[in-house]
């Protein structure tokens, strides 16, 4: 079935910022894709309550020189695991894994896959100026067992977890109770919305107000070498058995490549055929002059919100999500690349440079970001602009209000918190920020969620008082953000860490493309300079798209909706 041709309206309620997809999974081009089972959703109704499933453990088989080897011997070892008989317990999760002699591109792999669901984590570089807490690692004297993965790719879903209403501690306990200290690389991977509460639009509605997957089938990129894995997951009481899983994860096997495929990482090869914005120029404008009337009037204690504009690439072909976070990741060492697809769904995809929090055993890092200059062309240039954003008394005034509000929220929480240091820059490819990094320490590990659930979302993304400021944001911003500027990343037994989703962008089975942007608003913000603060924000997804000979068809869409 053809796909529906993109509208040129951008939103109104019941319309689509991208163009609906076919009924059927099966699709054109680049964007034809194996749709695998649902699996289960460990997050139905009382399954926090349960208890963790019967069995949790890792099986290693023995290395193999190259990947096309590894995927025989674990479809070997997946075939054994379905002839015998099955363990006895009611529930429970295993992961087989064969190391591979080689490193092998992560994205690379995952680029020659065809199957959906799929997932994308890549880890940020350790921080050199990051603050250490007295009194060791938290982690009652255990010492790192496993090796950290550079890069995870995955595909299928072992389990997955997805639910409407806003993420809870017992969605929360529905996840953890799949993971394990002993097991520390079986991980849920995913992402939550914004803001919850508010209404999904249409083109969020896969996603949920929460969706992660263990997944079935797993690439593990290290420094010098590989790990794939597959991982079987079962729960009689989620009417999902042993052999329901053995069987969908041997027919995912069958598809599954055994070789990478190489990704062009300089540009996406096509063109840019037109661009709309939410909100046009003119009603962004108007939200900021109206923002800033209620700071400076401080009515409902508004002291900073932060305001994002959705744009609307259409292409004369499909972007690959895959290609598109492999030119991501050549410019990102000190960024998060991810990407999350669930199953017949656009996919989202980031560089995120912020860190929303990092927990191994018991310690917790965190960072305060904001404030944005570009990098200059020359190195005088680019400390200049460094040095001016340094001494910038409105950037201070919003960084200050992200640091501060971060560092209270934790100290709700954690028996230390500390600060260093309290103000630097942060250098990425084409922008620089304000940044400062804070480490503590939660009392016992159940903290996680509560840890989870006071940052986000923090000043960074929303605003301050974040009641207040989400107010704001619902009442004045015309588009759906869904998982835009919400947690982005992974749960683990041992460890979890999450990015806040920024720098992003929802790619569709059409060829629409929605690129997200933010800037915050404080005392003193001039309109015209954040709306410019965007577009330098959004570049990096530009830069990688060709403009038409003549200039682009650019449209500044209706607000239809708004309530500016």
């Amino acid at each position: 079935m053809p796909l529906t041709p993109p509208s040129s309206s951008l939103y109104c309620p019941g319309r689509r910022l991208l163009p609906a997809r076919p009924a059927s999974a099966a699709t054109v081009g680049r964007w034809a894709r194996v749709s695998c089972s649902l699996s289960m959703n460990g997050c139905a109704p009382g399954a926090g309550d349960r208890g963790a499933v019967c069995v949790r453990e890792a099986r290693a088989l023995p290395a193999m020189p190259a990947l096309h080897d590894a995927v025989g011997q674990l479809r070997a070892a997946v075939d054994a695991l379905g002839a015998g008989a099955p363990p006895p317990a009611p529930s429970g999760i295993i992961r087989i894994e064969v190391p591979i002699r080689q490193r092998v591109d992560a994205v690379e792999w995952l680029h020659a896959q065809s199957a959906l669901p799929r997932c994308f984590f890549s880890a940020r570089a350790p921080l050199p100026d990051a603050p250490a807490l007295a009194g060791g690692n938290g982690n009652g004297g255990l010492g790192d067992r496993w090796k950290e993965p550079v890069s995870v790719a995955g595909v299928g879903s072992a389990v997955f977890f997805r639910g409407t209403e806003p993420f809870s501690l017992a969605d929360w306990r529905a996840i953890k109770r799949f993971l394990s200290r002993d097991c520390p690389l079986i991980r849920a991977y995913g992402a939550i919305r914004f803001d919850a509460t508010s209404d999904a639009s249409v083109e969020w509605e896969d996603y949920g107000s929460f969706y992660f997957i263990v997944p079935q089938v797993e690439f593990n990129e290290l420094e010098e070498s590989s790990v794939l894995a597959a991982t079987i997951a079962w729960d009689d009481s989620l009417s999902w058995t042993w052999h329901n899983a053995v069987d969908d994860l041997q027919s995912l096997l069958q598809k599954i490549s055994p070789c990478s495929v190489e990704v062009n990482t300089s540009s996406l090869h096509t063109t840019i055929m037109s661009l709309n914005h939410v909100p046009t120029k003119a009603s962004w404008d108007l939200a900021v002059t109206k923002a800033l009337q209620m700071i400076k009037e401080r009515q409902r204690e508004l002291v900073k919100v932060v305001l994002a504009r959705c744009s609307r690439y259409i292409t004369d072909t499909c972007i690959d999500p895959v290609e598109l976070l492999a030119c991501l990741k050549v410019e990102g060492q000190n960024a998060y690349q991810f990407c999350i697809q669930p199953l017949n769904a656009p996919a989202f995809v980031g560089n995120s440079p912020e860190q929303l929090f990092h927990r191994k055993y018991l310690n917790i890092s965190s960072e305060a970001l904001a404030g944005t200059r570009a990098r200059g062309k020359t190195r005088a240039d680019d400390f200049q602009i460094g040095q001016d954003l340094l001494l910038s008394s409105k950037e201070d005034t919003e960084f200050t209000i992200v640091r501060d509000s971060i560092k209270k929220k934790l100290e709700m929480i954690c028996d230390e918190v500390v600060v260093h240091p309290s103000k630097a820059l942060r250098k990425l490819p084409r922008v620089q920020h304000l940044s400062a990094q804070l480490a503590a320490r939660i009392r016992n590990e159940d903290d996680e969620f509560e840890i989870l659930n006071t940052l986000h979302p923090s000043p960074a993304v929303c605003g301050l008082p974040t009641e207040e400021a989400r107010h704001f944001i619902r009442d004045y911003e015309i588009f759906d953000r869904g998982m835009y500027a919400g947690p982005v990343g992974w749960f683990g037994g041992a460890e979890s860490e999450f990015a806040v989703g920024i720098r992003s962008a929802l790619l569709g089975k059409g060829h629409s493309t929605l690129v997200y942007a933010g800037a915050g608003i404080v005392e003193g913000t001039n309109p015209s300079f954040e709306w410019d603060e965007l577009d330098l924000k959004a570049s990096q997804f530009a830069k990688l798209l060709r403009y038409q000979e003549q200039h682009i068809r650019y449209q500044e869409a209706e607000n239809m909706g708004t309530v500016i």
